[in-house]
């Protein structure tokens, strides 16, 4: 079942359930006799506005991602979760000060039946879905190209107990070698496709959706090659459970449908952390942009005035997935400062770095005109910093996972840049990237708050490079 196929499924039995467990509440509360006599309220329009309060909170909780991979016992256990978090809600929004309901032991009462209701009819609803999933997959039914990364004994048994269990939804069609040397060309009628050089041709050319990698204990140090290989594609990543050790502490995990195969790199945020980002993003952006308005001129006349030139500074990055953007910045460096050497990274003490440019470096303010593009879209408050892509090209091919950075917006300030210094060589940018990969792997609100009141650290105390 195509994903959008499944969102629109789960969408309209969300409807019709959430519908049905208000219908039978009403009458369990209004026409039961349970409850005192009360004058009747109207029936529709809170039975559209709840709906659609119930449908906006799945959809934030990340009720509406892909499942067919997942334990069903996880998605009611989500379901559960985001159930009672939004009954107590209610209960605060509506209940509280709802004088139909006879004593506070009643109005409690049909709260509990309605959130039992609830579980059961939407619980339900979502079960019948993806036991019709199951059976279509079983049946060959949109099932997910995949190739196993691996040539050994590990790998083609993971191809015999994959074709044991269909309803994982793997269409194995093809193997991929870490080495080049010859071998047999299939196994059980399934063709070796090439090796770990070819595999984004592979990944293209047949349309792969799922990476599976099977490795032996001697090829544990070709993981990120693998991992590198694919992180430019649209692919999803799995592994044998006996090579998390490798990446403990790099990569946030799931096991999925209790088959031991765990998933490298899922989705980073869940839907209403990615909402509430953006919005941080465009209010804290707004607000910054008008409350240092009065600075930016100062700042503007004082460039003007220090050194030839124009006062901003727009240069071309690499932003989320490959995307080229202008970066603005305040001017910090004398005009046509790379004339002659093409781009170099700035060092300490750099010549080319005016005085006021020192000065706006030190305290960050030459970052603030990267705000307008936050409120664009091309950037985050918080993310790893956009690099050119002169050194994308360059680093991507000296540095495994390099590109991962790619996979969110790039920020005006990450957990790189309150952490370590600006870049001044290579091995600068590869301390730089654990801390990226460690942010990536753990985004969250309340990581990036901490990053900003850590910048506004830097910045008060003029800590910066």
């Amino acid at each position: 079942m195509l994903k959008r196929t499944e969102q629109l499924l789960l969408f309209a039995l969300d409807f019709i359930c959430i519908n049905l467990s208000w219908t039978l509440y009403y009458w369990f509360r209004m026409k039961s006799g349970i409850f005192p006599d009360v004058s009747l309220p109207d029936f529709w329009m809170p039975m559209f506005a709840v709906c659609a309060y119930w449908i906006i909170l799945f959809f934030f909780f990340g009720l509406y991602r892909s499942w067919y991979t997942q334990s069903r016992l996880d998605e009611l256990t989500d379901l559960f979760k985001t159930l009672s978090f939004g009954v107590l809600l209610l209960f605060f929004l509506i209940f509280i000060d709802d004088k139909g309901v006879g004593s506070p032991t009643q109005s409690r009462l049909s709260i509990i039946v309605y959130w039992f209701m609830l579980n059961i009819f939407v619980g339900s609803g979502r079960l019948i879905v993806h036991s019709i999933q199951r059976k279509l997959l079983e049946s060959g039914i949109g099932r997910r190209s995949s190739v196993i990364v691996g040539w050994s004994d590990k790998a083609k048994e993971l191809y015999h107990s994959i074709k044991k269990f269909p309803a994982l939804g793997f269409n194995v069609i093809g193997f991929v070698t870490i080495h080049n040397e010859n071998r047999e060309s299939e196994h059980d009628g399934i063709p070796l496709l090439g090796n770990l050089q070819t595999i984004e041709t592979i990944i293209n050319t047949h349309k792969v959706k799922e990476i599976l990698v099977a490795l032996d204990s001697s090829e544990h140090n070709k993981l990120l090659d693998v991992i590198a290989s694919c992180n430019s594609s649209d692919v999803q990543l799995k592994i044998i459970p006996d090579l998390y050790d490798i990446i403990s502490g790099q990569a946030r995990t799931n096991q999925i449908y209790g088959f031991p195969l765990i998933e490298i790199m899922p989705q980073l945020m869940q839907p209403w952390e990615i909402f509430f980002k953006r919005l941080l993003d465009i209010s804290g952006a707004f607000l910054t942009l008008l409350i240092t308005l009065p600075l930016t001129l100062i700042v503007a006349i004082a460039i003007k005035l220090s050194s030839r030139g124009n006062i901003f500074y727009m240069q071309e990055r690499v932003g989320k997935d490959g995307k080229h953007f202008r970066i603005i910045k305040f001017r910090t460096m004398r005009e046509d400062a790379e004339k002659n050497t093409g781009p170099v990274w700035a060092g300490k003490n750099d010549p080319r770095i005016t005085l006021i440019g020192n000065f706006l470096r030190k305290t960050r303010i030459d970052e603030i005109p990267q705000l307008i593009n936050v409120l664009e879209g091309d950037m985050s408050l918080v993310g790893p910093r956009p690099e050119r892509p002169f050194f994308v090209e360059k680093l991507s091919h000296e540095i495994p996972l390099y590109s991962r950075r790619l996979k969110v917006r790039p920020g005006v300030t990450g957990w790189a840049q309150v952490k370590h210094k600006y870049d001044e060589s290579v091995e600068d940018v590869k301390k730089k990237l654990e801390y990226d990969l460690y942010y990536i792997e753990n985004m969250s609100l309340r990581l990036d708050i901490k990053i900003l009141i850590n910048t506004i650290s830097v910045v008060l105390l003029g800590k910066g490079h």
